[in-house]
């Protein structure tokens, strides 16, 4: 996939640099020449093109930086009315958009014009004489056409899949071209930090339960950074000075959350190991430990409201409670997969990443080459092609990587211990861990249709004999006196959790991604590209992140509904017990001796 994509860039560049150079060269010459004024840029055939100036005065801009803009006397007879148009292409172009960025504006007297005998120098006096409504109207043509043409190109906030592209060279600006050179050089920094990334999670990964907690606390600790940043960033001219520990209010909300989610946690895990049911009594300490941190968090949030902000303030507050439910709140049973067994953390995870990477590849090779649609107006850049090539690539793995990791009880064991350093884990394992044949609900066929449902491997079509529902076979082709009864599918040699992966994998194809969907909305409705800059080609956490939050949820519920439906342990059970009453116990004992006399 990456040759190819070499193979592409390669072949867009010599396909479209040589006739912009070109026709750009050709166009230079014509716009110094004495016979009439021009107008060129980096690429004549851009959509955004600076006019065309006639008379006097013709502007001619350079390809080399920095960009200069050349007011020039041309020879031939020309009328008072082609200055006039020259000045007004003059002030367009001094305002248009592609402009920006110009380091120098130069003026060259050649002569004035034989006809009219206006100089250059004289026709820029006039457009500076300008009145004010012309002034504005020239102005605002130039914005509108400035939004038409941002409108028409392919936007590059929030990322994408690859697909779309921005089209040919010669209908890019000068910085796009730069850009289009560039994009190599940024895959290679791209992979290059993905590899790291990778690497770095595996370590963690393989160094306990407790590191990848604690890796996991320290990623909420930068996701809500980066996100309450952005308003911060966006507002900072109305909170300086203005507004007393607007971003201690914001750290303080942070911490009570926190608090308050993961000691939860932590007394789940020691309720569930006997070895630590000594430290159960500061259980109680949570619940008002936790409220006495909100009620002293509210507190100040609401002493700190200033009287001509208060509007600002709550939306704010607002905000920072929608960042809470998108970091914490989600997040909030990652450590408990973590430690249902590390399957349930890590296999998630991946499949997420190989639906983000599958779907660039896809969107990049195939993106509007069969679904002409738009996928979704929040970010452009997403395909059809790129979001079905995804998902099909995502249950592929999660087929074959349940299989692999099912093999190893590092991953399939659950634990209820704090080890700071990492020790073979062995336990009963899971029977949708061991290797069996795995039966299919026949109702599961009958809301799919016929057709489809023979293409499926190792399906069996189950006849009746004779009408006959008490006599089941196979059917046979052109058996008079077998009717159709059922259909029937038997996986044999397959793991029980493969089947468990598949909704995993099915979710992570097509719920997962519009969390992805939802950063690229709130990046489009600040303006920013990235949400940080900490991991060079990926931007920030938020940006890789951002669809792991609710397959990190739905794994937790997927888990607690058809994997371990009861949570009930030996551990809890006698923690259970012991804040029981006397007469409760010895009730309770009596019931479990008579249950062990009906057996």
């Amino acid at each position: 996939f990456f040759l190819i994509f070499l193979a592409m860039q390669s072949f867009r560049r010599r396909r479209t640099g040589s006739g912009g150079a070109g026709t750009g060269g050709a166009a230079a010459a014509a716009g110094t020449g004495g016979g009439g004024g021009g107008i060129t840029s980096p690429s004549p055939s851009r959509k955004r093109g600076l006019g065309h100036l006639t008379g006097s005065a013709s502007l001619v801009t350079r390809s080399s930086i920095p960009r200069t803009v050349r007011v020039s006397g041309s020879q031939g007879s020309t009328t008072n009315q082609s200055v006039g148009t020259g000045v007004r292409s003059l002030a367009e172009a001094e305002s248009d958009f592609s402009m920006r960025g110009s380091s120098s504006v130069s003026v060259v007297n050649r002569g004035t014009n034989t006809a009219s005998g206006v100089s250059p120098m004289d026709a820029l006096e006039r457009y500076r004489s300008f009145n004010a409504g012309e002034e504005e109207a020239l102005v605002g043509s130039s914005e509108a056409r400035r939004a038409r043409a941002h409108d028409a190109e392919p936007a590059d906030i929030g990322g994408g899949d690859g697909g779309g592209g921005v089209g040919p060279r010669g209908a890019m600006g000068k910085d796009a071209v730069a850009k289009d050179e560039r994009r190599a050089s940024k895959f290679f920094i791209r992979a290059a930090s993905g590899l790291i990334l990778v690497s770095g999670f595996s370590l963690v990964l393989f160094s306990g339960h407790v590191y990848i907690c604690a890796l996991v606390a320290l990623v909420e600790i930068f996701l809500f950074r980066e996100l309450v940043k952005v308003r911060y960033n966006t507002f900072f001219h109305i909170i300086e000075d203005t507004i007393p520990m607007f971003r201690t209010t914001q750290w303080l909300w942070f911490c009570v959350a926190i608090f308050y989610t993961y000691s939860d946690f932590v007394f789940d895990v020691i309720k569930s190991n006997t070895a630590l049911h000594y430290l159960l009594i500061y259980d109680k300490l949570q619940t008002p430990l936790a409220f006495a941190l909100y009620s002293g968090t509210f507190i100040i949030t609401i002493a700190t409201m200033q009287t001509g902000h208060i509007k600002f303030q709550l939306n704010q507050l607002c905000w920072t409670i929608v960042v809470l439910c998108l970091t914490v709140g989600q997040l909030k049973y990652v450590m408990h997969n973590v430690y249902n067994g590390l399957f349930w953390f890590a296999l998630p995870l991946m499949l997420v990443i190989t639906n983000d990477c599958f779907a660039y590849i896809c969107g990049m090779l195939c993106g509007r080459k069969f679904i002409r649609r738009p996928f979704i107006a929040l970010s452009p850049n997403k395909t059809w092609e790129g979001f079905i090539g995804g998902a099909i690539f995502t249950i592929i793995m999660g087929w074959y990587l349940s299989r692999i990791m099912a093999h190893f009880t590092w991953f399939t064991c659950p634990t209820n211990q704090f080890r700071l350093l990492p020790e073979r884990l062995e336990c009963e394992l899971d029977p949708i861990f061991l290797e069996a044949s795995s039966i299919f609900n026949p109702q599961v066929f009958e809301i799919i249709p016929d057709a489809f449902t023979k293409m499926i491997p190792g399906i069996v079509d189950i006849c009746a004999v004779d009408g006959d529902a008490a006599v089941l076979t196979p059917c046979i082709s052109g058996e008079e006196t077998h009717t159709h009864h059922h259909f029937e599918l038997v996986l044999k040699n397959v793991f029980p959790v493969q089947i468990h992966a598949l909704g995993l994998a099915a979710f992570a194809s097509l719920v997962a991604p519009f969390g992805g969907f939802l950063a690229s909305a709130i990046k489009r409705a600040y303006g920013i590209k990235d949400f940080d800059s900490i991991i060079p080609g990926h931007g920030g956490l938020m940006d890789r992140l951002d669809c792991q939050f609710m397959m990190a949820l739905f794994t937790w519920v997927h888990y607690n509904t058809f994997v371990k439906m009861a949570t009930i342990s030996v551990p809890k059970m006698i923690y259970m017990y012991s804040l029981m009453k006397e007469s409760e116990q010895k009730e309770f004992l009596e019931r479990i001796m008579e249950l062990s006399e009906k057996k």
